[in-house]
């Protein structure tokens, strides 16, 4: 038995809530439940009981056995004063407040629903599945799934706009530059995701402001911050760049002592940083003000167009410095730019609007909704319980789902839990 288990059958009223009595064999009517506290103190806030012919309004503690009350020290804690009802499973104590007076004790063993507490037990049966629900997660009704699912991906964005204010103070309320930052962790993807963002910290954005009319001057400002200018090349575009990068070091007084090293390792060569580096010089250059672009496009076309771009010429013919290869134009293609729009153009979207006191759930919606799921083990896993992500608002949400619910056993928050327990 678990206390989140009868936290959720008092708030719910999961139980037989006529003829309740108190140990004290008192009439006990439930007028509100009160407010579920997810922080320290007493579990519920602001209930109102009729305990006898007495209306009382306070706080509700709840406990697997009463003996917890000392167990937990809250008779010598104020904030458990106000308590007018003390709600267990199995009463084996009297308790008190700290004013010696007596709290009244409902027991709830006898008063709860035996399929209740088989589906309970069902649902926390087996410690070694991949989520407690895995097997009845199929028989989910949709329209519930459904909305879950999208109550879900905003409290992802929620969760992700967090971050982006930290940013955001951090830039002296330039978004431009927070867009860079996000942008460049995208582009390192998940192997030189911390490396890139190490990079945008390390460069000032209005450096790139002044240097973005010219695609070299950028290209030489990424790749020498990221110190992939110090090799002994002698071809023309990388001496240009030594030299480009030269000078904007000693105007700028630029430093990357803290940039993290680069990694090429086991990547395909489409993602190689010098690719992805260039790639976002060229992004920067096409368009010299990005951020407003990308906050009043509307549609799935239109960010698709935004980000049409691809590396400077050398790169065609280059995957390193140095060493030839076939000739490829290196654009960005849809499904990169689909996880650029996933990770960073969407939050910053959603807590734009926002921090502007603005409403732009439906579009979001509509975008995420026009992107295809995501393709990892998380969502593959919920998938072979039940085809439910084919969108990347789904797959984003599943992930909040695992990472937030499921491996936190959180399922009576879980509608799907809430879903499969009654």
């Amino acid at each position: 038995m678990q206390e989140d288990f009868l936290h959720y059958v008092w708030q719910y009223k999961k139980f037989d809530v006529l003829h309740l009595k108190t140990t004290h064999n008192e009439s006990l009517d439930i007028v509100k439940v009160g407010q579920y506290n997810v922080n320290s103190g007493p579990d519920f806030f602001n209930a109102q009981l009729k305990i006898g012919s007495q209306l009382w309004a306070g706080n509700v503690e709840i406990h697997i056995k009463s003996s917890d009350w000392y167990v937990h020290n809250h008779e010598q804690d104020a904030a458990y004063d106000n308590v007018i009802l003390h709600v267990v499973w199995e009463h084996d104590s009297e308790v008190f407040r700290k004013d010696n007076s007596q709290i009244p004790t409902l027991e709830l063993c006898h008063h709860i629903d035996n399929h209740l507490i088989d589906n309970y037990k069902s649902l926390f049966s087996n410690a070694n599945k991949w989520i407690n629900c895995e097997n009845h997660f199929a028989e989910v009704d949709a329209f519930i799934l459904d909305n879950w699912l999208e109550r879900l991906y905003f409290e992802r964005l929620e969760r992700k706009s967090d971050s982006i204010l930290e940013l955001l103070d951090q830039s002296k309320n330039d978004w431009e530059a927070v867009l860079f930052k996000l942008l460049a962790k995208n582009f390192g993807l998940k192997v030189n995701g911390d490396v890139f963002f190490s990079l945008a910290n390390s460069i000032d954005f209005s450096i790139m402001r002044k240097t973005q009319s010219k695609p070299e001057l950028i290209e030489a400002l990424l790749f020498g911050q990221a110190g992939l200018l110090e090799s002994d090349h002698q071809e023309a575009y990388f001496l240009q760049l030594v030299k480009d990068y030269r000078f904007l070091k000693q105007k700028f007084q630029l430093n990357n002592q803290y940039v993290l090293p680069l990694q090429f390792f086991r990547l395909r060569p489409l993602n190689f940083p010098t690719i992805r580096l260039s790639q976002l010089a060229m992004l920067y250059h096409k368009h010299q003000n990005l951020f407003s672009k990308l906050m009043t496009a509307q549609t799935l076309e239109e960010y698709y167009e935004l980000f049409d771009i691809w590396a400077s010429s050398y790169w065609e013919t280059h995957y390193t410095f140095g060493k030839q290869s076939k000739a490829t134009t290196k654009s960005l293609t849809n499904s990169f730019i689909d996880l650029v729009l996933i990770n960073t153009i969407l939050p910053l979207k959603f807590c734009y609007t926002k921090h502007l006191g603005q409403k732009n759930e439906e579009q979001i919606i509509n975008i995420a909704t026009a992107i295809n799921s995501e393709d990892n083990s998380i969502i593959n896993a919920f998938n072979s319980l039940k085809n439910v992500s084919n969108t990347s608002l789904q797959s984003q949400a599943l992930i909040q789902l695992k990472t937030n619910y499921c491996d936190k056993n959180k399922c009576f928050q879980c509608a799907v839990g809430n879903a499969i327990i009654v």
